[in-house]
């Protein structure tokens, strides 16, 4: 099992790869960072990424759908943004962040990527 700081740095190496974080979707902390830039703050975007979480979750729980997110893909012009609920019983209520190079990464290996921190990280 991958502590956090072990899975942020993993999920730095993801090909293209501009910065990561785990978010509390209930309050929009931050919990932990890897990565960014200086035009881009990821406390504020994971923050802000909060809002989509919590509105997909309220629709399903609406529509009464017994499904589960596995992830949000955001595709920007020249990133993706890649959201990852938790569904371990210590990571309800948090979610996994991914922001990538649009011309850097491959989308499918990435999400396949993030499953597998996903799976090993443990809070």
């Amino acid at each position: 099992m991958a502590n956090l700081d072990v899975a942020l740095k993993g999920a730095m190496s993801i090909d293209g790869a501009i910065g990561v974080a785990l978010v509390d979707y209930n309050s929009g902390m931050t919990l932990g960072v890897a990565g960014g830039t200086s035009d881009f703050d990821l406390t504020v975007a994971a923050a802000g990424n909060t809002d989509v979480v919590r509105a997909k979750m309220r629709t399903i729980e609406m529509l009464n759908l017994a499904d589960e997110i596995e992830d949000i893909l955001i595709t920007l012009t020249n990133q993706y943004h890649l959201i990852r609920p938790l569904t371990g019983r210590n990571g309800k209520g948090l979610f996994l962040y991914l922001a990538l190079s649009k011309t850097r990464s491959n989308l499918a290996l990435a999400r396949h990527q993030l499953r597998g921190i996903e799976e090993t990280l443990d809070l």
